[in-house]
């Protein structure tokens, strides 16, 4: 069974960083591909970025190219997300997600984490 712990949210200004943390446990092959997804408030969760399981591929949203970097140390099994240039439209819950394949982390990843909290202030 996997399992997948988010940390490090918190409020930060505009223009700041922030580093997500992602802690798993489980088999290797269900953490072959990671990502990470955001759920604004009322809005509905999207996918922000996913990574393989060497970190030789990663993909990245639009909004986010060039701000956000996915990157995992599986030697402490932790994946991260890396947020610099921080914008108030960032404010979000952020979750964890992995799954077998990254041909599915983007849309319909077997895993899901508890998620955590980031506000952007202005």
């Amino acid at each position: 069974q996997v399992e997948l712990v988010e940390s490090g949210g918190g409020l930060v200004q505009a223009g700041g960083s922030l580093r997500l943390s992602c802690a798993a446990s489980g088999r290797p092959n269900s953490l072959a591909a990671m990502g990470w997804f955001r759920q604004p408030p009322g809005e509905e969760r999207v996918f922000i970025a996913a990574i393989n399981w060497t970190g030789s591929s990663t993909y990245y949203t639009d909004s986010v190219k060039g701000r956000f970097t996915i990157s995992r140390d599986n030697d402490k099994n932790t994946m991260y997300l890396q947020m610099n240039n921080l914008e108030p439209a960032d404010t979000a819950v952020y979750y964890c997600a992995a799954d077998s394949s990254i041909l599915r982390i983007a849309t319909v990843p077997s895993t899901w984490g508890q998620g955590t909290q980031v506000t952007v202030s202005s």
